[in-house]
């Protein structure tokens, strides 16, 4: 296996020392503070010399990790979608000091950005791998990548609550902050019993998380091997597409007239949920689906769901305050 080494040269280091020095940051950990380390990341070892201190997000997963541990202040980039919806003032604050290199995507939605863009930002840490922007591509060029688990290619672990307060941990290691880590997961699990302790398991109701695509065309499902299959057990649901051992895939409105779910989540990345919802009810037969006649239907922003962050758990509970009562 390959080791991504955080190379650091005399320029960073100087740059890194004047910053600490003008207040600005915060000088790299000693190495009896925990460095030299090395975590593993989609199968592969990244090895750290001391804490990151220029970092540059190219998917926003991370966010609520970082804000939880203190170290929004060593992003200085960011590219991608960042919606309003998912944070709370003061993570908007943070975000909004950052520069956006870019929140240019395909029509997949997936992010576009020239390896020349990033490097010019000389960032001892990228997190979020992208199609253009690889990890062996950073690797040659000493910069380390860290990706969010469930999101590694080839992964296929059934996602569980419990990867949030994993990977709350190793992203405490990376930044030397085990102790809010560790503080942040005790508040994180104590969320998680109060929202379970609100959500209805007993009513034995079935549900479906899909992927409509706006305008019409194809619909994605979920299947086990995605967050929103325990997300859905987490609101007292039975996940209509359980028995699948995928994380998503193309389902007809025919199979879900055959499942017949009795409340349905769509997620959708950015743009407007009605346009989301309809590109599910619009579809011909959707309108004989018992969830769309019964109005049990509900609309939800990607990161809500997948991958398993904290959001995940902000995003069950807008489920389970959405259906608690029946509604």
């Amino acid at each position: 296996m390959k080791t991504v080494r955080l190379a650091a040269t005399a320029a960073a280091s100087a740059t890194i020392l004047l910053v600490a020095a003008c207040g600005g940051g915060k000088e790299p950990a000693a190495a009896d503070d925990g460095y030299p380390l090395t975590v593993t990341n989609c199968g592969i070892p990244v090895a750290f010399d001391a804490a990151p201190q220029r970092v540059v997000l190219l998917k926003s997963a991370a966010v609520p990790y970082l804000h939880a541990l203190g170290v929004m202040d060593r992003v200085s980039a960011r590219a991608g979608q960042y919606p309003k919806e998912y944070y709370d003032a003061a993570t908007l604050t943070e975000l909004d000091r950052i520069p956006l290199l870019t929140d240019k995507t395909d029509t997949s939605g997936h992010l576009q950005i020239s390896k020349e863009v990033v490097i010019s930002q000389q960032p001892d840490l990228v997190l979020g791998e992208v199609d253009n922007l690889s990890r062996d591509t950073l690797s040659a060029v000493n910069i380390p990548l860290l990706e969010e688990p469930a999101m590694c290619p080839d992964s296929t672990a059934p996602p569980t609550f419990d990867d949030i307060y994993s990977q709350m941990q190793t992203y405490g290691k990376v930044f030397g902050r085990e102790a809010e880590a560790t503080t942040a997961i005790t508040a994180l699990k104590e969320r998680m019993s109060k929202i379970q302790a609100q959500a209805n398991a007993s009513t034995g109701r079935t549900a479906a998380v899909l992927y409509p695509t706006v305008g019409g065309g194809t619909t994605y499902a979920y299947g086990t091997v995605s967050m929103a299959h325990p997300q859905l057990e987490a609101a007292g649901f039975r996940n209509v597409f359980g028995d699948v051992k995928e994380r998503v895939f193309e389902v007809t409105v025919e199979e879900l007239l055959g499942r017949n779910p009795d409340v349905l989540i769509l997620l959708y990345g950015d743009g407007d949920a009605k346009a989301v919802e309809q590109g599910l009810t619009g579809l011909p037969g959707a309108e004989n689906l018992d969830a769309v006649r019964n109005g049990t239907v509900m609309t939800q922003l990607f990161n809500f769901t997948e991958p398993p962050t904290p959001l995940s758990i902000d995003g069950l509970e807008r489920i389970v305050q959405r259906f608690k009562a029946g509604a």
